[in-house]
């Protein structure tokens, strides 16, 4: 059987009420040239939205841009959501206005990676093409199997 190629697939979303979407969108772009799969819900989406597209699409990661300040309780909100559906294996990362005492609780909270404002291309390709490669050696161990 021939070996196939998967690309990591990215659910980028816009929690809340945030109305800005300018970054993510770059961001957007920038994993879509690095040959990453990308879902944007688009703006204003709930929790069950975002939840919900991530479980239905698949997705390797779920991907939060948020700026409004509400980061903690967003990401809350989808981890519990998440272990309710059964999907908490899905990792989530978490970019947007956040400060450094808010980066360690969103990690307890149990975000994989967090891209605080002005993290660097390179940082966030790399982190991305770490789990793409993960991606990859679980999908070829299935593709193996069969």
């Amino acid at each position: 059987m021939q070996n196939q190629t998967f690309p990591l697939r990215v659910l980028l979303a816009k929690p809340g009420l945030d109305g800005h979407d300018k970054g993510a969108k770059i961001v957007a772009s920038l994993l879509r040239d690095a040959g990453v799969e990308v879902i944007y819900t688009g703006l204003r989406q709930s929790v069950d939205q975002i939840v919900s597209a991530a479980i239905q699409e698949d997705v390797d990661i779920i991907s939060l841009s948020i700026l409004s300040g509400v980061h903690l309780g967003i990401s809350r909100k989808i981890m519990n959501k998440l272990r309710e559906e059964g999907a908490d294996t899905i990792p989530v990362t978490v970019g947007g206005v956040i400060s450094k005492k808010d980066i360690k609780e969103l990690k307890k909270i149990g975000i994989a990676k967090v891209f605080p404002v002005g993290s660097s291309f390179d940082s966030i390709l790399e982190f991305f093409m770490s789990e793409a490669e993960k991606v990859k050696s679980s999908n070829l161990n299935i593709v193996e199997e069969k």
